[in-house]
Order: C-alpha cells, then structure tokens, then sequence
C-alpha cells in the first residue's frame, strides 16, 4: 500500500492522479491533499478519500477549511502556506509525493520531498527548470526516486537504458503537438484571446500550461528539463512538431535504432507508470488503435512565428540563473495576457527583454535563484507595463 501525498490535488494533473488512485483502493491511500484556494474542492476530496492532513496554501482560507472539515465531521488536520507544504512533502506519513502545484511556488515543496528520500512524481517543471542542478544532486544524496510526469519526459524515461548511464545514446527527441496554433503566421495571431489559447486540440491542461503550450515555451521548459533529468547536453536535445500527440518522444541510438513510447494523449499513463513502477496497471487510458488514427505526421517547430522556443535553448545554453529568469518572466507575461492586459505576441518579447535585462549568475544555490526569480517578475512586470492592453 503506498501512501500518497498529493499537492496540487484540485488541477488537472491532481483529478487525473485521484482517478488512478480511485480505480486501486487496494494499493493506494491518500495522506495528504492540498490546493491553493479551493476550500469546497478540496473539502469535497477530503469527505472522498480523509486523509490525514489538508493543505490550502492561502493562508487566509485556513478558518473556512478548518470550520468545513470539523462540519462534516472529519479528522483530518487543516494547515496552511507554503511552509507547511513543505513539512507535508517530508512528513513520514507518505512515501510518494505526486508534486503537481503549477509555477515556482511548487519548487520548495517538491525539493522537500526529494530531500525527504520519497518516490517523487514530478509534475512541476519549474522545479527543474529553476534548480535543476541542485534538484538532481538531491535525488543523488537522499536516494529519492524520480518519475517525471510529462509525458515527453516519461517517454523518454521508458526508452533510455535501465542502467541509467546513458551509453549508446545520440539524441534525445522531444515530441510538441504545436499547439492550437500550429500553421498560424504572426500577423494571424495579433489578436488572440485567453480563451483562444486554452483550448488545446489534444491535451486537457490548466490555463497556464495550455498558454505555455500555445507559444511553445512549454516545449523550451521541458527541453532544459530534460537537459537535467537524464544528464545530456543540450545540443543533442532536440524538438519535432506531431500534431496527433501519440508518440510522446523518442530515444535515438547510435547503432540507428530509435525507441518510442507510443499511447493516446492522457496523463493518466504517466502518472499510472510513475505510482505502480515497476508494475504495469490499469490507468483507465484506452488501447490505442492506430487503424483509427491512420497516420503520423512530423515537421522541424516553425521558431519564427513562435520564438519561446529558441529563447529555451538560450536559456539552457546559459545556464546558471538564465533559466529562472526565463521562467520568471514568462510566467509573469502569462498571466498578464490571461488577464487581459497583455497582448498574446508579446510574450516572448517580454521574456527576451528581461533575459537582456538581469545579469547573469552561477546557480550557486536555491537562495542566489530565487533573487533572480524575483527580479526578473518585477523586471518583466516593468517591461510588460508598456505594452498592456485595455481588458
């Protein structure tokens, strides 16, 4: 029986984690949930599944929740802030840590988890892409296991040599579905809404990532991830645009084989792989019938009309603080344009002007990246200022 805590139980990654874990009482139990303001939410889980603790992150909610859970009459112990979402993510009480908070604000819980020795479900890039170095040489000294939950990640996990020395491997090769853009030119896309860039054709996200995805930063993000998570230099990482999102990357050798992982776009197959490893369970995807699909198609990303992607790989070309502050920055542009106040195509520009902004650093430590962090959100904010819109 494994004993899962689970941040960031309201999104999209957690209701996708919940339906596993409901499909197998028998092997998995709940410990711990938490989210960032959805008291009703997250109380209804709560009634579901009674674990032990509730988490909401904003601190001011911790009477409502505390007040929900004492009337229906459940034990379970209400806490609050970021502070006591790491002490969850360590808590003894747990041995797998499902890391789905969205943004940088899941970073210190998800490290405190690794640092914990957990079985470790990363569904929070930012962590790596933030402090990917000091992330990995964590998972080295506590003992902590790994399984990334992005499916490009995932498959790429799959595919590599079990011995994890990499040996034979010449590329690693990241599949992007495009997004809901994908053949657009830049001046089709001067006027797109939120709305617009939410509504991905094959993947149901969250608002952030789905914005992510329309830009292809969330491509770039995952391509300085996989740049840490299996130890490859960047230059030998590379993206292909596949519209039909069945094969989710793949591993090149070589000798000229090159593996796959294949499975229709749901992130209930990684997210079954990473809590049942080394077994195989039924995560409630369906088989894949490739008679229906009738192809697979392929082309080199268009960074022209989507310039997120090279500013990635600058980014992870850098190193040091480079890639906190991109992430910074992007997470600031996008949520000004998912308020409304902040043009869809300058985003990247935003992003860029504030990379050319901030002095480089070496990653020294998570203290010397999170200063960054912050710089770049005002420095971005300072930027964007000029090229808001009225909502």
């Amino acid at each position: 029986m494994r004993n899962i805590c689970l941040l960031g139980a309201t999104g999209s990654i957690g209701q996708s984690a919940l339906d596993i874990i409901d499909r197998h009482p028998d092997r998995f139990r709940i410990s711990a949930l938490s989210a960032y303001s959805q008291v009703d939410k997250l109380l209804e889980l709560c009634a579901r599944h009674r674990p032990q603790y509730a988490c909401i992150a904003q601190e001011t909610l911790l009477p409502e929740l505390t007040a929900g859970l004492r009337k229906v009459g459940l034990g379970t112990e209400a806490v609050a802030g970021f502070p006591a979402l790491e002490q969850l993510a360590a808590d003894a009480g747990s041995d797998t840590v499902i890391a789905a908070i969205v943004g940088a604000a899941g970073v210190a819980s998800t490290l405190s988890a690794i640092r914990a020795g957990k079985r470790v479900l990363l569904a929070n890039k930012e962590s790596v892409v933030l402090a990917g170095r000091i992330l990995m040489d964590l998972v080295r000294e506590s003992g902590a296991e790994l399984f990334p939950v992005d499916s490009e990640h995932n498959a790429i996990y799959q595919c590599l040599p079990k011995d994890g020395d990499g040996r034979g491997v010449r590329r690693l090769i990241l599949t992007a579905s495009g997004g809901p853009f994908l053949g657009r030119t830049r001046s089709e896309l001067r006027h797109i809404t939120p709305e617009q860039a939410c509504k991905h054709p094959k993947w149901s996200m969250g608002r952030k990532i789905s914005v992510d995805s329309a830009t292809l930063m969330n491509k770039g993000l995952e391509v300085i991830e996989a740049h840490h998570l299996f130890n490859t230099p960047v230059k030998r990482i590379e993206v292909l645009v596949h519209p039909q999102s069945i094969v989710h990357s793949l591993v090149d050798y070589h000798d000229g084989s090159v593996l796959a992982q294949m499975g229709n776009p749901d992130m209930r197959t990684a997210i079954a792989y990473g809590l049942s490893h080394p077994e195989r369970i039924d995560s409630g995807v369906p088989a894949l019938d490739l008679r229906a699909i009738g192809s697979l198609q392929f082309e080199a990303p268009d960074t022209a009309t989507f310039p997120c992607l090279d500013l990635a790989f600058q980014a992870a070309e850098r190193a040091g603080n480079a890639p906190a502050v991109l992430n910074a920055a992007n997470e600031t542009a996008v949520e000004l344009f998912l308020q409304g106040s902040l043009p869809f195509l300058a985003i990247p520009e935003i992003i860029e002007r504030t990379m050319d902004s901030i002095a480089w650093e070496p990653d020294g430590d998570l203290d010397v990246l999170l200063a960054s962090d912050a710089r770049a959100r005002v420095e971005a904010t300072r930027i964007a200022a000029a090229k808001r819109i009225d909502p």
